[in-house]
């Protein structure tokens, strides 16, 4: 999303990526102030999944190229790099592509190194073996990058190139200062135009809001992965703010938890926030003196890493329990999946959040009713209606009308007793729309008596409408009241039967 904003040419590009990322921090720190953490909750297990794999499906084709020795082709997407993979099949080099297969075999049989554990009653030597083993699996990525770029040393030594490597590195780090507040970019006739503050916020317009949701949302999904339930997200999003915030003096782009470092650390062991503190320590350390050295290291092995990290990441065998319990819950999942291959995985992540919204606001809409024909302890007839669902909201109240209204013409005119005793939720809305029902059915003779109705309803009821709707807190007092409702109704209609002919009886 940050490089939609970095192609208007001149230094507008770095510079618009500066101040997304300051900004970023800022609307990050204000949602943590106003506690909107609770938006992660949105993301749904299946969602996770999606995301995840998706990432991983895309982080691992886009290091094809450096796996296969493949060199340039356009696009970043995973869709253009698969495209860019088979156009460019025939460039493939062998000795790269040798290097990349080989590394991830090696890999994938340290990592069951770390499974060797010395059982309780072990030798001394046998647990020095096995201690060996576990350590060796566990920093198999360090052992692996380090022996191919001795091997790549000592080729070009002998002025052999067998690789491509990584390159030349600069070293240092940037300057600190004041993300930029205005910039110049380059304009179709080629000149260069001068944009102020508010023409790059206008450049980055819906970003500005987009990129922190995305950012929070994609950290949380990635500590779900990795490290289970119990993610604060107010505490992610402060940290998150403060690493764009700072990160912004330091012309840092926006940034968020990243996918296939987490891989590779959860793949490497790493289970404490100290591993944080350890990678940053060695990444100023090596930007300070061991950048020349990072010029040896084969991109077919560092490929080989990151690919034998988040294979492992994809999480396929969701799918036959989600199949078996709930295949609703498969179309977030998928949709997720597919729309971060296809489009990004922003797009797709935002996409599934939505669909997960969409079955929430449906089954409030549209709440299962439990509708059967009763009868009292005395012998009265009722029509009992009981809603599955501890909340009556605007949406479903006329989906609860329409099925009580099906329910009277089907029993006939028989009381109807709606159940309120797991009703907790009661809104403005629904309370008029549950004031109309009563006044409908009120023209019909028919009653409509409440059973059980909590607090919470009776007290939006008294304040929405102007009649009063029968209520029964028990079955004993619904069992009185239904025969004091079926008495009443019996002396209406007699007295519709003898008026009439009293009236006749008089005119005669």
């Amino acid at each position: 999303m940050t490089s939609r904003h970095t192609g208007l040419g001149g230094e507008s590009g770095p510079h618009l990526a500066i101040l997304l990322c300051f900004l970023s921090g800022i609307v990050e720190c204000v949602m943590a102030l106003l506690r909107l953490g609770a938006l992660v909750d949105l993301i749904s297990t299946p969602v996770t999944v999606g995301f995840t794999s998706a990432t991983a499906v895309i982080i691992g084709a886009s290091q094809l190229k450096g796996l296969l020795g493949l060199r340039g082709g356009g696009g970043s997407g995973f869709i253009a790099t698969i495209q860019t993979v088979f156009t460019t099949a025939d460039q493939i080099r062998i000795s790269d592509a040798a290097l990349g297969l080989c590394s991830i075999g090696i890999l994938l049989l340290m990592r069951k190194l770390k499974d060797f554990k010395a059982p309780e009653n072990a030798t001394k030597g046998r647990r020095i073996f096995c201690g060996t083993l576990w350590l060796v699996g566990t920093s198999r990525n360090a052992l692996l990058v380090f022996f191919t770029s001795l091997g790549a040393y000592f080729a070009a030594q002998s002025g052999k190139a067998p690789f491509i490597l990584t390159g030349t590195v600069r070293s240092g780090l940037p300057a600190f200062g004041l993300p930029p507040f205005s910039t110049t970019r380059t304009d179709t006739n080629g000149t260069l135009v001068e944009m102020d503050f508010k023409d790059m916020i206008s450049e980055l317009g819906a970003s500005i809001a987009l990129v922190p949701i995305i950012a929070v949302l994609g950290n949380v999904a990635i500590s779900k992965a990795f490290g289970g339930s119990g993610i604060d997200a107010t505490r992610e999003l402060v940290a998150l703010s403060l690493s764009n915030v700072l990160g912004s003096f330091s012309s840092s782009m926006p940034v968020t938890g990243s996918f296939s470092r987490s891989a590779v650390n959860h793949a490497s062991g790493v289970r404490t926030p100290i591993g944080g503190i350890y990678t940053g320590a060695l990444v100023l350390l090596a930007l300070g003196l061991l950048t020349p050295y990072f010029h040896y290291i084969p991109r077919a092995a560092l490929s080989a890493v990151i690919i034998s990290a988040v294979i492992f990441m994809i999480e396929y065998e969701v799918i036959r329990p989600l199949w078996r319990c709930s295949r609703r819950e498969l179309l977030p999942g998928a949709i997720t999946f597919i729309l971060s291959l296809w489009v990004g995985v922003e797009i797709g992540l935002l996409a599934g959040v939505v669909a997960d919204l969409g079955f929430l606001v449906y089954r409030a809409a549209r709440p299962a009713l439990i509708v059967e024909r009763s009868v009292t302890m005395s012998g009265v007839n009722y029509i009992l209606v009981r809603p599955r669902h501890s909340l009556l909201y605007f949406p479903a109240i006329e989906w609860v009308r329409s099925g009580i209204s099906k329910a009277v013409k089907e029993h006939g005119k028989a009381p109807v007793v709606l159940d309120c005793r797991n009703l907790h939720e009661f809104d403005f809305t629904a309370a008029r729309g549950l004031g109309d029902l009563h006044k409908e059915l009120a023209a019909s003779c028919v009653s409509l008596v409440l059973l059980g109705p909590p607090k919470e309803v009776t007290s939006v009821l008294k304040g929405a409408i102007s009649t009063t709707i029968c209520e029964a807190p028990n079955d004993t007092e619904l069992d009185r009241l239904l025969q004091d409702l079926l008495s009443e109704r019996a002396k209406n209609e007699m007295r519709e039967i003898v008026v009439p002919l009293l009236h006749g009886s008089d005119a005669q």
